[in-house]
């Protein structure tokens, strides 16, 4: 009798279970996975909510859909019936977990990962609605483990006139989680720096909030680990955003959840708001507190202070020093003179602002002598520099044929030489900056297009107007000293500001590119050099022989920029690459061969595994490991440290992390020296003092 009362309770479980929703679980160590339904049966051609329900020990955690500075967002991979669908992930409201100078979003405890999905109208009446979902995740405390589960659910389909059911009460709940429409007004404002959040929040409201913080949608707008510090006015509450190290783009609204955690006569309750805001103004370009036409004038001032600076002052010079030359010309001709070299200098800078226009529509953010930002413009300029320092000396005198260019600054009599002396002065001049200067560029592009083109054409007359002076003002050039032999002397004198002008872009040029991009510029001066002695030495020859070196010479230039292009693209990518990895140029990428070469010599090994998405990793790095002491340890012990990237899975270190007794990283060993010498396992959060201890007491 009792078998047959133990039969029916079993049979009577399973009936019951039957008739509601169905879910599976699976469990790991840290994480008991359980899928759930809205509803216990579907009907064809409705909407129910899936959710995957994750239980997690404590002091563990898994993570939001950003997951800040370290670790990664769980997926779910459905499996559904044809012609059904499903949502992305609903995400309910995240916590901040907080390591060290790290900062995650993320879910501890509990959370349910809430999915809409669409019944097809074919699904028929009678059959099972099943499911099927594979679910990844990242679940972290010390050290970080990926895992993966699968989990599926039936589902009866009945008619639409049966009666919804409700389901696991954890969908509920889930969905009491999920961040709502804002009540208040809110807006944002672009600072350099920071983010100004500002919500429409009463004073007498903001009395009740414990908590409040702003979770941004996308990695990198704002600092996750910076303090979010509030102000409470009567009739709003402002937080400010640090930025982050991907900061908004002008017109990229600023996206993400904002929770605030209030008292109420319930207990303390956290509320979720959806937030997408356009900054009222663009990010990192918030306009100077000057009007358009002080912007004009402070333009005006900054490019006529510009000519005092190093980078045009000598342009300038040389200018002045042709008005001497052709004081005997007539009036009407150097002031011609002059209005044409201002043409030069307005024609250089609507170029500037055109392209800057062009630029700014483009998304990019970008400034005063940006240009000086692509290693073959500066290349190019310090050629261009060099050469004319070449002319300067007499190395070389340009025909009348090839418009001056800038090269015979001094020399030439037409007025293209004017033109192109402006054209000069303006790429002279674009690395430099003046005072009065930086207040004006900051309101100009943060302006529409007419008016930076007003403030740029402002700051090129600016740049102008002493010149300009000189060629219409004949008293002002009676002050010039009387030409004579001290002319030849001072022109070739001046060469040497254009030679530590070229000087100072190869140094540039090192910086952005690399040291062997040094060589690619000294050799194309060199080269420069020669072109210049066999133009100037055919000069006098027979008109084939002139043909011939005035081929060659230009063949040569050609051939200079085409060899520069092509070195400049091929070290300055490799140098970015070096920079990426200058942080870790004391270790080498881990291979079991390598390990065991090493521990077969008797060579001290420190192991470190990683992986990108590990806070304690980074952690640990950058408190660590990348301590100068402990660098220097390693260095003066003649320690290897061999770095393992467990970021995408690898069954060689996955294998070494079995042994180890780990299941995830971090995870350092130390291999003192000698041959089959024990390895020491060091704590999965180390300190500087740690690492050194376990590596000068055991050698």
């Amino acid at each position: 009798m009792g078998f047959w009362r133990f039969l029916c309770c079993l049979l009577l479980v399973l009936t019951t279970e039957a008739s509601h929703a169905i879910s599976d679980r699976a469990a790991t160590e840290q994480v008991a996975a359980q899928l759930l339904a809205s509803v216990d049966s579907v009907s064809p051609g409705s909407e129910i909510y899936l959710g995957v329900n994750q239980k997690i020990i404590p002091h563990w955690h898994t993570y939001w859909s950003n997951p800040g500075d370290s670790g990664l967002a769980t997926t779910i991979s459905w499996k559904l019936p044809e012609g059904a669908s499903a949502s992305d992930i609903l995400w309910p409201i995240p916590g901040r977990i907080s390591l060290g100078t790290i900062t995650n979003y993320g879910y501890s405890n509990e959370v349910t990962l809430l999915s809409k999905i669409t019944v097809p109208t074919t699904v028929l009446v009678g059959s099972q609605f099943t499911v099927e979902a594979t679910v990844d995740w990242l679940v972290c405390n010390e050290e970080c483990i990926p895992q993966q589960v699968e989990l599926s659910l039936s589902l009866p389909v009945v008619t639409s006139a049966r009666p919804a059911s409700s389901g696991s009460p954890l969908i509920q709940q889930a969905l009491a989680q999920l961040p709502v429409t804002s009540p208040w007004p809110a807006s944002v404002d672009a600072a350099t720096g920071e983010l100004n959040l500002h919500i429409g929040i009463s004073e007498a409201q903001a009395k009740n909030i414990k908590d409040i913080w702003f979770y941004p949608a996308d990695w990198g707008v704002i600092a996750q680990n910076a303090d979010q510090p509030k102000q409470i006015t009567a009739s709003a509450i402002s937080l400010k955003l640090k930025t982050g190290e991907v900061p908004l783009k002008p017109n990229q609204p600023l996206k993400g959840v904002l929770v605030v955690t209030e008292q109420t006569p319930e207990g303390v309750i956290a509320t979720g708001f959806n937030l997408e805001l356009t900054p009222t103004t663009p990010a990192t370009e918030k306009a100077p507190e000057i009007g358009f036409v002080s912007a004009l004038l402070l333009a005006l001032v900054g490019g006529l202070i510009l000519n005092l600076m190093p980078c045009v002052f000598p342009v300038l010079s040389l200018k002045a020093l042709s008005l001497v030359r052709h004081a005997d010309h007539a009036p009407e001709e150097v002031r011609l003179q002059g209005w044409v070299y201002t043409a030069g200098v307005l024609v250089s800078f609507s170029l500037l602002a055109a392209i800057l226009v062009i630029l700014k529509a483009g998304g990019a953010q970008i400034g005063w002598g940006f240009q000086f930002q692509s290693p073959l413009f500066v290349i190019l300029v310090a050629y261009l520099m060099f050469v004319v320092g070449l002319n300067l000396s007499s190395v070389f005198v340009i025909g009348g044929s090839i418009a001056g260019v800038g090269s015979s600054l001094a020399d030439r009599k037409g007025y293209s030489g004017s033109f192109f002396t402006g054209v000069l002065a303006t790429i002279a001049a674009t690395p430099c900056t003046a005072p009065f200067m930086a207040a004006a560029l900051g309101y100009a592009l943060s302006q529409p297009s007419a008016k930076l083109f007003a403030i740029f054409l402002s700051l090129g007359f600016g740049l102008a107007l002493p010149y300009l002076l000189l060629a219409n003002w004949p008293r002002l050039q009676s002050w010039l000293p009387r030409p004579g032999a001290w002319m030849e002397v001072t022109k070739q004198a001046f060469a040497f500001p254009m030679y530590a002008t070229a000087a100072w872009l190869v140094w540039v040029l090192a910086q952005q590119a690399g040291p062997n991009a040094v060589i690619i510029a000294l050799v194309g001066m060199v080269a420069l050099s020669f072109a210049a002695w066999l133009y100037n030495t055919t000069r006098n020859a027979s008109p084939r022989t002139e043909r011939v070196g005035t081929i060659a010479a230009l063949a040569i230039v050609v051939a200079i920029i085409f060899t520069s292009y092509r070195g400049l693209e091929t070290y300055a990518t490799a140098n970015l690459a070096n920079e990426s990895s200058s942080e870790q140029k004391n270790w080498e990428a881990y291979t079991p061969a390598r390990l065991e070469s090493l521990l077969a010599e008797g060579k001290p090994v420190f192991l470190n595994f990683t992986a990108s998405w590990c806070i304690s990793c980074l952690v640990n790095e950058r408190v660590a490991l990348s301590n100068s002491t402990v660098v220097n340890a390693f260095s003066a012990n003649k320690i290897t440290y061999l770095k393992g990237d467990w970021t995408k899975r690898d069954a060689e270190i996955t294998a070494i992390l079995t042994k180890f007794g780990r299941s995830g990283v971090p995870l350092y060993v130390f291999y003192p020296a000698g041959k089959n010498s024990k390895p020491i396992k060091l704590p999965q959060l180390l300190t500087p003092d740690i690492v050194l201890s376990t590596i000068t007491t055991q050698q």
